[in-house]
């Protein structure tokens, strides 16, 4: 059993899976690390296989939610999200330099922002880094991964007790970790996803329907776009898979094409808040209504953030047999949640999903069908109660999910 693995050696073993799985770092790659502070000892064991993998250097820039706090009671609200020129340029290098990126979440102190003003919690994520990050990832020039690191913060957070161990049981099974070879269960996953979005490609519906409790939503398909999966290419060719876990068959919606009304079936991790209970209501593509029992504020300050935010940028598909899912637990965090349900995205649209949409200038995006935005953010609406239809160019409705059963044989 996984349990009786060694503390280091199971770091080991995680860091092992998200260099040579999910960055697939190349010999001689410059590899840089992002996380928080608390996160320290799994970003140590990244940088050691990282090197082991033939790294020729690899940087960690650790953040600090505690300092972001600050900036918010304390600072300038004119500077709260500024984005430093010397960083944006680091970020560009990046690309330029074909880095490999390796991301870590797991919140350890979900509720820090919770007694802030939420327009401010919101105004504080710096906006120009994030477009900087959705542009590279747009472009394929980086290959790239996020792994969650378990704390006991986060612990709390799902089980009400600071349970540390609980929780990697639970993230070790969820990432498949504690398989006898998890690299060829993997394998195994990612062949398993990768017919499920050819599946969906060969249907070429026109739209998918979501239906369920508060939720009655038509999600409009651009023309030609494809459904993908798990792994994905860089702009040079080399594979990897930017999120572990995933479970998800997921494509770019025409963001003008979305109507009706959707119920968020989980809570939602954002900014350092957790917003419960989050409806929104959709007219000619834009999200016109929105509330939430906590973090509306927030939402509505995200959605605001440019001219398109308040437009979906992804449509995914997620069934039962999700790994996640069959925890039966909900993480708080949108690296696990999201895959362990069906969930929509608005802001930034899916550039993968368009063949040689990397290459297009944004308005040339806009014009087929892509949104383009500074930010990216998932919320999940799948249940076993929501069923999911779909729709074809003639108006034909095809059983997707039902009870969170697939249904396309």
């Amino acid at each position: 059993m996984f349990t009786a693995v060694k503390h280091d050696e199971r770091l080991e073993a995680y860091a092992r899976l998200a260099v040579r799985v999910g960055a697939n770092v190349s010999p001689g790659q410059l590899v840089q690390v992002l996380c928080l502070v608390e996160h320290a000892p799994l970003a140590r064991a990244v940088v050691r296989e990282a090197y082991r993998a033939g790294a020729s250097y690899v940087e960690v820039t650790y953040g600090d939610a505690h300092l972001r706090r600050a900036a918010i009671e304390l600072g300038s609200e004119e500077m709260l999200g500024h984005s430093p020129a010397w960083m944006l340029d680091r970020i560009a290098a990046w690309g330029e330099q074909r880095t490999a990126l390796v991301s870590l979440t797991g919140d350890p102190e979900p509720e820090l922002f919770a007694d802030l003003d939420g327009a401010l919690v919101a105004k504080s994520q710096p906006r120009e880094i994030q477009v900087a990050y959705l542009k590279l990832i747009s472009e394929r020039k980086l290959n790239w991964t996020i792994v969650a690191s378990p704390n006991e913060g986060w612990a709390r957070q799902v089980f009400g007790e600071p349970d540390l161990e609980r929780l990697w049981q639970a993230v070790a099974t969820a990432v498949r970790l504690d398989e006898p070879d998890p690299v060829a269960a993997w394998q195994a996953h990612v062949t398993r996803l990768a017919a499920r979005s050819a599946q969906l490609n060969e249907r070429a519906f026109d739209a998918i329907r979501f239906r369920g409790p508060g939720t009655d939503l038509r999600v409009g398909l651009i023309d030609g776009a494809r459904w993908a999966s798990a792994q994905t290419e860089t702009a040079w060719g080399t594979r990897h898979i930017p999120n572990m876990p995933t479970e998800e068959v997921f494509t770019a919606p025409d963001f003008r094409r979305t109507e009706g009304a959707v119920r968020a079936t989980f809570p939602l991790s954002v900014g350092g808040a957790i917003v419960r209970d989050l409806e929104l209501r959709f007219e000619g593509g834009r999200a016109v209504e929105v509330r939430a029992s906590a973090g509306e504020d927030i939402i509505r300050r995200q959605l605001e953030t440019d001219p398109q935010a308040a437009m979906l940028g992804e449509v995914a598909l997620v069934d039962g047999e999700s790994a996640v899912r069959k925890s039966g637990l909900v993480f708080s965090n949108t690296l696990f949640d999201e895959n362990a349900a069906c969930h929509i995205a608005y802001g930034h649209g899916i550039a993968s999903a368009l063949e040689g949409a990397d290459a297009l200038p944004p308005d040339e995006l806009l014009e087929r069908g892509l949104n383009v935005s500074g930010i990216h953010t998932d919320f999940m609406i799948g249940s076993t109660e929501v069923e999911v239809d779909g729709i074809e160019a003639g108006g034909a409705a095809v059983p997707l999910l039902r009870g969170d059963v697939w249904q396309l044989a």
